[in-house]
């Protein structure tokens, strides 16, 4: 036990726990987060370039599984693409392949650069996994179920195992070939009615034929042509014997695999072919509709998917512009391309999957015929890596919404609503039909990939900053207006109907900033779409921050070169600059002032005083707030200055000035704090109090520039990620760096619930939103101070939530003992030798010391206690009842050994600590031991001992006693038990007071000692001022 601890005996309790000094501290640890714990990751669903699988279940529905890394996604069509599965435990390595077959999920995994491997999954969980060959090295890139078989291609070989035991059957290598012919890029395939055969695309444009069961090779299908290139991919048609074959060089044929002979071939044009799939409802083709033989195909270097009429030799039917993003030039980050296509069988429906993260599925059902599908569900997330995070900030369509959305941002020009509750109400805010836009536009007519603009570029430029106040927010019943979306000011529709019925029913709630783009766009978070305002800057620079009122009336813009100006929601128009706009009167009485100030004629203006139209940033505007009354607008800047700007007049009223040491990049406010914390580039974070422009804490320990940084619901927590992949978390009231979580690759952006359950962040590259739960709400953690040698590496979430928490996990976990593995931290004992400072025992304690007397008076018993007067019917009655005298002889028996004990005892009187150690302190002159052991004992205890003290000549125990609680008021230490026991003293021995003339010399230098401490004046004075301060304003 450690020696700061002090055992309970029966003396009574022990008190709290205190660090003696650092250097008692042990040797530090490595330890994970102890304020937050992973619970999963939130906006993926097709996020890797391996192909979904679907699968019917009878006549009803369909199921299609994609994968996102290391877990699989399972969605039920009938319900709009909703997720049902999410499969569990995750796989060691990323997916490589995946194959639903009936009610199971096959996945493969591994291999690139560990050993691979083969698992079997069932309604999410895993239910069996295959032997994978020791030998194997390569990925497994394909899975293929046929009969009794389970095959897997690798680059080089094929893995076959037996379906009924999923027992590794044989592996078969395909026939060498120079220059790595013999690599398999076309994958596998199977036809229908060829028992146990198994067609495999080559490098060098062959196609093999093998029968798994004997393992051997039968027949090698020659290219059409020797500059075919290699094969990409193998679709058997619904028509028997027929195989479509695509190679890397654009040929698409439709091979008779019995009589060796291409049927049809088509030209696949310049982007490879790799996904093709086959209508088979029996309609589709022809000039209504109506005919047999529609084929669609797709590659992963364009978004488009091409639909083939393959009646009277082929041709194209229609092409479907924009499917999916197209891939972006080298260097950018938006994903894109199509990785499959698939129609499902015997349905209408297409369904395609791409690079962008998306799942979609489009039918074929516009009258007349059209042999485009338009879209009928979608399910996707960021196409690029998330850059803005944003929960809502109030509880604002009732009691279950609070702490339920989350606003994300990214570099594909997308902004997303997230639901934490319900998956399927996730979704991104609309900007407008992007696909009519560009069908007038004529982007429609070609190949995205060929053109230099492409949907994407329909949208607005890429979100940099967001804000939002839900007070004023219309919900969906909003009025959006008539009018285009973002309407600027030189061309905005001048309809009074607008704003005024925007009046009756809300408008927009949610103001963006974008990438080199001079005007602010407002959003209705209601409806889920555009709003009707951009908002331009008044100096014409670059939005570079935004801010909302809290009354959600009031949009406020930042510009890169310094302005700031003041819009209304309702109206869209402007309403103040800052600093305000002068008129020609006040610039020349402005102007005049300062050539006197200059000339030396004028005084100089006061300090804190500043002239009617000046004191504009000279740099960009790096963050805006409008406080909790709407009384200012407070502004930082590149330049150093905090400024505060009233908000009806644009004048400047006051500034903090730390240039040229830091310039600031960011600020956040807590408003029932009335705190803002502002962000430097000199790698620190300065917390301000509004009520006395005052720095109260400056918070340090970041090693790289601050990408994000929010404060915590209840105002105590300060919660940075900065460029050193660290998110650290600091303490407020102590400013103790108090956790701090070590991430893989640098964290961007962070936001903390309003309702104090979540930490949403996400890191460098990922299209997903990390989602962690706040310990704190069930589970007591310590505000002890780390160190950085103390931060370890610890595991995100993950989009399955294995090994996450819960909200209400860690309310049923053994609570552990505290580990003392903190950092070193300065005593407890005392701040300073001259500050009076109180003890650490209970006030409990020390206040039941006091009125013992009334206490034991109040408790006691009222009268004796009386017997029943008859026994309970339910007692057995004794046969042979002992007799009264027999009782009555036990009695006197026990009642004699009682007092033979006492006596005893009597006899064998010895001391106890209490004497001991006041004895000790009397003769030493250091009486600590003995107040230490007298704050452990209970407050009965206490009094007992007290009484007891011997006023003998020969060994004062009186006297000693007031001497050692003078030489503890000397020390500043322990003021209110001091108190408490001179009270009780001087309350029992008043009368050996007046008796002693030593003792009565003892209690007045304590009485001087005392009078000197002036503890309830400065304790009064204290607490006024901490009220001034926290009052509201």
């Amino acid at each position: 036990m450690p020696s700061s601890l002090i055992e309970r005996g029966q003396d009574g309790p022990v008190t709290k726990r205190q660090r003696l000094n650092g250097a008692d501290a042990p040797r530090t640890t490595k330890r994970e987060s102890k304020l937050f714990s992973p619970f999963r990751t939130i906006g993926l669903v097709s996020s890797t370039p391996v192909p979904f699988t679907s699968v019917a279940l009878g006549q009803k529905t369909f199921q299609i599984t994609t994968s996102v890394g290391r877990c699989l996604q399972t969605y039920d069509l009938k319900r709009g693409l909703g997720l049902i599965f999410l499969t569990r435990p995750q796989t060691p390595e990323d997916i490589t392949a995946t194959l639903a077959c009936k009610d199971v999920v096959f996945a493969a995994f591994g291999g690139v650069d560990s050993t691979p491997g083969f698992w079997v999954f069932k309604r999410g969980k895993k239910v069996a996994e295959l032997e994978v060959p020791t030998d194997l090295e390569e990925p497994i890139k394909q899975i293929l179920t046929f009969g009794t078989w389970i095959i897997g291609c690798c680059t080089t070989r094929i893995e076959v195992w037996k379906s009924a035991t999923y027992e590794h059957y044989t592996t078969l290598y395909p026939t060498a070939a120079p220059k790595g012919g013999n690599e398999l890029t076309g994958g596998i395939t199977n036809m229908p009615t060829y028992l146990n055969k198994i067609f495999a695309g080559r490098k060098d444009g062959g196609v093999e034929i093998w029968n798994v069961s004997s393992g051997k090779l039968i027949f090698t299908i020659m290219p059409p042509a020797a500059n075919c290139g290699s094969v990409t991919v193998l679709q058997p048609t619904p028509a028997l014997s027929l195989l479509a074959i695509a190679y890397s060089e654009g040929p698409l044929i439709i091979h008779d695999i019995r009589a060796d002979k291409t049927v049809i071939q088509l030209d696949g044009g310049n982007s490879p072919i790799t996904s093709i799939s086959f209508r088979t409802d029996d309609m589709g083709a022809g000039e209504d509709g109506r005919k047999a033989g529609v084929m669609a195909t797709a590659g992963p270097d364009t978004g488009d998917v091409t639909f083939w009429d393959l009646n009277n030799g082929g041709r194209v039917m229609g092409v479907l512009r924009g499917a999916h993003n197209p891939p972006s030039d080298a260097g950018a980050t938006v994903g894109g391309g199509v990785s499959k296509v698939e129609f499902l069988w015997g349905q209408q429906v297409v369904v395609t999957s791409g690079l962008d993260n998306s799942l979609k599925t489009w039918i074929f059902d516009e009258s007349p015929f059209s042999p485009i599908p338009r879209i009928l569900h979608s399910r996707s997330g960021h196409a690029a890596p998330v850059t803005k995070l944003l929960f809502l900030p109030t509880d604002f369509d009732g009691a279950d919404s609070g702490g339920k959305w989350l606003l994300s941002a990214g570099k594909d020009r997308s902004l997303w609503g997230w639901s934490l509750r319900k998956d399927a109400q996730s979704t991104e805010l609309s900007q407008g039909n992007i696909r009519k836009k560009a069908k007038k536009l004529g982007l429609l007519a070609s190949t995205l990939a060929n053109q230099s603009s492409s949907l994407e570029d329909l949208k607005a430029p890429e979100i940099t900053c967001v804000a939002m106040s839900l007070n004023r927010d219309g919900g969906f019943g909003a009025n959006a207006g008539s009018g285009a979306i973002w309407q600027k000011g030189i061309n905005r529709d001048k309809k009074p109907t607008d704003a005024t019925a925007s009046g009756t029913t809300g408008w927009e709630s949610v103001v963006t900033g974008h990438h080199q783009d001079n005007a602010a766009r407002t959003w209705f978070w209601g409806r889920k779409k555009a709003g009707r305002w951009a908002l331009e800057t008044g100096d014409g620079g670059y939005v570079s921050s935004v801010a909302m009122s809290p009354c959600g009336t009031f949009a406020v813009v930042g510009s890169e070169t310094g302005g700031i100006d003041t819009f209304n929601l309702q109206s869209g128009q402007h309403r103040q600059r800052y600093p305000c706009k002068l008129t020609k009167a006040q610039a020349k009485k402005v102007k005049h002032q300062l050539q006197l100030e200059a000339e030396g004629s004028a005084a100089p203006a006061k300090a804190g005083t500043f002239q009617m139209g000046l004191g504009k940033h000279r740099k960009s505007v790096t963050g805006l707030v409008v406080d909790s009354l709407n009384k200012n607008v407070i502004s930082c800047s590149l330049d150093g200055k905090v400024k505060f700007w009233e908000f009806g007049s644009g004048k400047l009223v006051d500034e903090i000035d730390w240039y040229p040491p830091v310039g600031l990049t960011g600020i956040r406010y807590h408003a029932p704090n009335d705190l803002i914390a502002l962000s430097c580039d000199d790698l620190s974070i300065k917390v301000v109090d509004l009520a006395t422009k005052k720095t109260i804490r400056e918070l340090r320990g970041c090693q790289g520039s601050i990408n994000d940084f929010c404060f915590s619901n209840d105002g105590r927590w300060i919660i940075a990620a900065s460029k050193d992949c660290v998110v650290r978390v600091w303490d407020l009231p102590t400013g103790h760096l108090i956790d701090a979580i070590r991430m893989e690759t640098q964290c961007t952006a962070l936001s903390f619930s309003a309702t104090g359950e979540f930490l949403a962040t996400t890191c460098e590259g990922q299209v997903g939103v990390n989602i962690w739960n706040n310990i704190t709400l069930f589970k007591h953690v310590p505000s002890r101070h780390i160190s950085e040698s103390e931060i370890a590496s610890i595991s995100g979430p993950t989009v399955s939530g294995e090994n996450g928490q819960g909200l209400l996990s860690g309310a049923f976990e053994d609570e552990s003992s505290e580990t003392d593995d903190s950092a070193p931290v300065p005593s407890l004992d005392q701040l300073s030798e001259d500050i009076m400072s109180l003890s650490l025992v209970p006030k409990s304690n020390w206040m039941t010391l006091l009125h013992l007397d009334q206490i034991k008076e109040r408790n006691k018993p009222k009268e004796a206690p009386k017997l029943p007067e008859k026994a309970p019917f339910f007692l057995p009655a004794l046969d042979n009842a002992m007799p009264i005298s027999r009782v009555d002889e036990e009695s006197a028996a026990s009642t004699a050994a009682e007092r033979s004990r006492i006596m005893k005892m009597g006899r064998q009187v010895t001391e106890g600590a209490f004497t001991i150690t006041l004895r000790a302190g009397s003769e030493s002159g250091n009486f600590t031991p003995f107040i230490t052991h007298l704050k452990t004992l209970s407050p009965s205890t206490a009094d007992l001992e007290i009484r007891s003290l011997s006023p003998s000549p020969d060994n004062n125990e009186q006297l000693s006693f007031v001497r050692a609680l003078t030489s503890r008021l000397k020390a500043n230490r322990d003021f209110d038990v001091v108190q408490a026991w001179m009270a009780v003293f001087l309350r029992l021995h008043v009368e050996n007071l007046m008796l002693d003339e030593q003792l009565r010399d003892a209690v007045r230098d304590w009485k001087d000692v005392a009078e000197k401490v002036k503890v309830s004046g400065l304790a009064g004075y204290s607490g006024g001022v901490f009220a001034f301060l926290r009052s509201a304003r």
